[in-house]
C-alpha cells in the first residue's frame, strides 16, 4: 500500500506559478499510474493531469493545457505540479492519487489548498 502527502499550495496572485508536490511512502510510486485532482467548491472533482510512470504517458485536462506540467521523480518518489498562468478558476483543493495501472484510482493524499487571487 502506499500513502501519498501533497504540499506546496499556497495564496498566489493570477498571473503566478506554483510547484505542488506528492510524496509517496510505503511504496514507490512507479508501478502505478498517478494523477492530480482537483476539487473546487460546489464542483466535481476534476482530473487535472495523469501521469504513469512505467510507459511515461501524460494527459493533461484542457483547462490547464499549456500552462501545467507533471512530472515524477522516482528517487525522491515524488509526483510533481508545476502551475503556471494561475487563474482564479484554479482555486481548489489539489490532491494526488495513485492506481494500478488499469483500475481505478484507490489511493488519495489528504490535498492541499491552492487559492488563485484576482
Amino acid at each position: 500500500q502506499v500513502q501519498l502527502a501533497e504540499s506546496g499550495g499556497g495564496l498566489v496572485q493570477a498571473g503566478d506559478s506554483l510547484t505542488l508536490s506528492c510524496t509517496a511512502s510505503g511504496r514507490p510510486l512507479s508501478p502505478y499510474s498517478t494523477a492530480w485532482f482537483r476539487q473546487a467548491p460546489g464542483k466535481e472533482r476534476e482530473l487535472v493531469a495523469s501521469f504513469t510512470w512505467m510507459s511515461g504517458r501524460i494527459r493533461y485536462a484542457d483547462s490547464v493545457e499549456g500552462r501545467f506540467t507533471v512530472s515524477g521523480d522516482s528517487a525522491k518518489r515524488t509526483l510533481n505540479l508545476q502551475m503556471s498562468t494561475l487563474k482564479p478558476d484554479d482555486t481548489a483543493v489539489y490532491l494526488c492519487a495513485a492506481a494500478r495501472i488499469g483500475y481505478d484510482y484507490i489511493y488519495w493524499g489528504q490535498g492541499t489548498q491552492v487559492t488563485v487571487s484576482s
